[in-house]
């Protein structure tokens, strides 16, 4: 068994290139952005959470988001990534661009046959 590693904010923080005060905003913003406590009370980041940190710094700083729009986003990928039981990374893509890439293969896979 695998066991999942953490990250202290300031390795968050340095990994990412977001400063910890925006991180503990951002979990005021982005309800699903909760990084769990450790015994001492200090917040360990999973990778989860990591991944989770991108896509809010990508949809805020390159795709010009606003919070509120950004914080909608996220809701529905994260629906969209439970509903197709993928990571968010891969349904961070265009949801239709992906739909068409796998219509294609299963037309080559049935013009095989």
């Amino acid at each position: 068994m695998v066991e999942e590693q953490f990250y202290t904010i300031t390795q968050v923080s340095r990994m990412t290139g977001i400063k910890p005060h925006v991180l503990r905003y951002w979990e005021k913003e982005f309800r699903w952005l909760r990084p769990r406590k450790n015994s001492a009370g200090r917040r360990i980041y999973s990778e989860h959470d990591i991944e989770l940190i991108r896509l809010i710094e990508r949809l805020l700083h390159k795709e010009g988001y606003s919070i509120a729009g950004a914080r909608r986003r996220v809701g529905k990928l994260l629906a969209l990534s439970n509903q197709l039981q993928l990571p968010l990374s891969e349904v961070q893509t265009n949801p239709l661009e992906r739909f068409k890439q796998e219509l294609k293969e299963l037309l080559k896979m049935l013009e095989r046959k």
